[in-house]
């Protein structure tokens, strides 16, 4: 067996083998439901229900999807020149680190002025994280997905250092938190007793602005040309290095913003379960969106309404919400799938 390049796929092509994957994704989620003695269209029905079923269940949706749009960008903005950023994780937590040093009043700043101030802090803390990563790679060949990936774990013991220390909030009965952001440096909510805060609005202008950026700029051109052929970029003029490391600090920033948002907006303190995996989710958000900065917004939401779901289904079916970690998983590996059957066909001989 091997695999042989395909012409340019048509859009119905584009378009066909994604839908393919997210439909395997489902048939393999039914497999498991019926093995579990429950009936898979009534489970994916209250799925469906507990993501969007009221104003409620969508905000919370919404919500949920703002840190893995976020998450999604600055994956699919790294893997576009093959920058494979393992390391979302570590980004948001130091987005979040930044917003706590700076949101506690240590900057006593009108919110007009202080938020924005904490925003470009964050991405600039978020994007030189990855910048020691990218310099391995460009100057010593270093993988980066093994130092992106331990730079995780890195950071969250970081986090809990800096939460048992200097960070910790001597208000908090001993639990390893921070003090809480002052309402300037907060996020507003987008309605009135609901949890979904401005921090959903900002993630898709983000997403609007990286689409432009992949699209209508240089460095976006420069950014596809290096992530299709690297020695073909480099042989036509391109500063395959500098692209790397520009595309480090737009994937780092942008990470970032998710440990911004979810401090700012909602969480409004830094604790070590800030994230559940958001930016491991991310990996799945941006293979789905197949790299599209666009896409990611819808992406997102589905990944949300996953999870949303599955956790109002598993209070009336005798489902474990388990099932949305399988999905999602699933999602992945039929994605990656279907990526390599739009671009290669299979020769056996």
């Amino acid at each position: 067996m091997r695999l042989e390049p395909k012409p340019a796929p048509s859009l119905a092509t584009t378009l066909a083998y994604p839908a393919g994957a997210i439909l395997a994704t489902m048939a393999i989620a039914a497999i498991l439901v019926l093995a579990a003695g429950a009936s898979p269209l009534s489970v994916f029905a209250l799925v469906a229900k507990g993501a969007a079923g009221s104003q409620f269940a969508l905000f919370e949706t919404l919500t949920r999807a703002t840190p893995l749009i976020f998450t999604g960008l600055a994956v699919a903005v790294a893997f576009r020149a093959k920058l494979w950023n393992i390391g979302a994780e570590a980004q948001l937590y130091a987005g979040a680190i930044i917003t706590v040093v700076l949101g506690t009043g240590a900057l006593p700043l009108p919110a007009i002025v202080l938020i924005p101030l904490i925003i470009l802090a964050a991405m600039t803390a978020g994007a030189l994280l990855l910048l020691g990563p990218a310099f391995l790679k460009t100057r010593l060949g270093v993988d980066e997905v093994v130092t992106t990936l331990l730079l995780n774990f890195i950071m969250l013991l970081v986090v809990s250092m800096l939460l048992e220390g200097v960070l910790k909030d001597p208000m908090g009965l001993g639990w390893p938190q921070s003090e809480r952001v002052i309402a300037e440096a907060q996020l507003p909510r987008i309605v009135k007793g609901k949890r979904l805060h401005y921090g959903f609005v900002i993630a898709v202008l983000a997403a609007l602005w990286v689409w432009v950026i992949m699209k209508k700029t240089a460095l976006g051109y420069e950014m596809r040309a290096v992530g299709h052929n690297p020695a073909a970029a480099r042989f036509a003029g391109i500063p395959v290095n500098t692209v790397l490391m520009k595309t480090a600090l737009l994937s780092g920033g942008l990470a970032a913003l998710a440990g911004f948002s979810e401090v700012s907006g909602l969480k409004g303190n830094l604790t070590l379960d800030l994230s559940p995996g958001f930016g491991y989710t991310g990996i799945v958000v941006a293979m789905l969106a197949m790299l599209n900065p666009l896409g990611v917004i819808a992406a997102a939401i589905f990944v949300a309404g996953i999870f949303v779901g599955a956790d109002a289904m598993s209070r009336t079916a005798d489902v474990p919400s388990y099932i949305a970690n399988v999905m999602t998983a699933t999602a992945l590996l039929t994605m990656v799938t279907a990526i390599m059957l739009t671009r290669y066909r299979i020769r056996w001989r």
